[in-house]
C-alpha cells in the first residue's frame, strides 16, 4: 500500500469513528429507539396500557386519548381533556408527549403505540453496538437506473402486516467480479436500502439491516458504504415496527461490514 493510499485509509477510518460516535449518541437520546419500553395496538374500546398514561381507543381513522388527569401535548399544544387526532397520514412514529414519556404513533389501518421511557433497560444498560472493523474495501460504487415514475414496493414487517413503500429505481453494483442489484426506497432523508446477506441471522440481525444511500451524481453514480449499514429499531428490542428485507434485496454473499447483532439480542 502506498503512503498516499495508507493516509487515505487512515482518514476514512477516523471519519467512520467520528460518525459512529455521533450515531451512538443519537441512539442513546432520552426518547430514542433504545427507550422503547412497550408496544400496543389500539382497539375500538378504551384501554389503559401498563406503564403508559391515559386511556386510548380508535374510531375509524381517528385516535382518541383520555389523559385522565395527566397533561399531554401534541404538536406543541397541551391538553388535559379527551382529544381525537386523525394521524392516518402522519409520519410514522409521530409523538404525543406525556410528562417524561413520549408515545410514538404509527398508523397501519390500526394505530400502533410505542411507549418511549428514558428509564427503559435497553437505554440505561446500553453498552454500544458491536460492529465489523471499518474497511474502505466495502465502499462500493453503483449506478441508479431510475424508474419512469416511482414504483410501489411491498415489504413484510416485524410486528404487523405488509406495508407499501415507493422505490425510485434499481441500483446495480459489482462485488467480487459479479453484478448484483438492490432496490432502494424513498424517504424524507434520501434513499434507503433494506437488505440481508449471508451474515444475517448469524452475526447480524436476521430481518434486515439498512443502508442510507446519498443522492446519485448526474450520471446516476451512487456510493454504497456498507461500513455504515445499521440496525433498525426492532433489532434492539423487537418492539417498534420494522420492514423485512424484500426478495430483491437479499444478497447472496457476506457483507462483513457495518453493525452486528446488538448485545441485548445475542444469546
Amino acid at each position: 500500500m502506498t503512503t498516499q493510499s495508507s493516509d487515505s485509509s487512515t482518514q476514512y477510518i477516523q471519519e467512520w469513528r467520528d460518525w459512529r460516535a455521533g450515531w451512538e449518541q443519537f441512539l442513546t437520546q432520552p426518547h430514542g429507539w433504545l427507550a422503547a419500553a412497550s408496544i400496543n395496538w389500539v382497539e375500538e374500546d378504551p384501554q389503559h396500557f401498563p406503564g403508559q398514561p391515559g386511556k386510548w381507543w380508535q374510531e375509524g381513522t381517528k385516535l382518541y386519548v383520555d389523559p385522565q388527569g395527566q397533561t399531554m401535548s401534541y404538536d406543541g399544544e397541551s391538553f388535559t381533556d379527551v382529544r381525537g387526532f386523525d394521524l392516518s397520514d402522519a409520519p410514522d412514529d409521530t409523538r404525543i408527549i406525556a410528562g417524561d414519556l413520549q408515545i410514538g404513533v404509527t398508523y397501519r389501518d390500526q394505530y400502533l403505540l410505542v411507549n418511549y421511557d428514558p428509564q427503559a433497560p435497553e437505554r440505561t444498560e446500553f453498552r454500544g453496538v458491536p460492529t465489523f472493523d471499518p474497511n474502505p474495501g466495502w465502499v462500493l460504487q453503483g449506478r441508479l437506473d431510475r424508474h419512469t415514475a416511482p414504483k410501489p414496493l411491498d415489504f413484510d414487517t416485524v410486528g404487523t402486516d405488509k406495508y407499501t413503500y415507493t422505490s425510485p429505481g434499481v441500483i446495480t453494483f459489482t462485488h467480487a467480479g459479479r453484478e448484483h442489484t438492490l432496490t432502494p426506497t424513498s424517504s424524507p432523508y434520501g434513499m434507503v436500502v433494506v437488505f440481508t446477506d449471508a451474515t444475517s441471522g448469524v452475526t447480524t440481525y436476521g430481518a434486515c439491516r439498512s443502508l442510507s444511500v446519498p443522492e446519485p451524481d448526474q450520471d446516476g453514480t451512487v456510493v454504497l458504504d456498507f461500513n455504515r449499514a445499521l440496525n433498525l429499531p426492532c433489532a434492539f428490542s423487537g418492539m417498534p415496527v420494522c420492514p423485512v428485507a424484500p426478495a430483491e434485496n437479499r444478497l447472496p454473499f457476506a457483507v462483513e461490514a457495518g453493525e452486528k447483532t446488538p448485545h441485548s439480542q445475542q444469546h
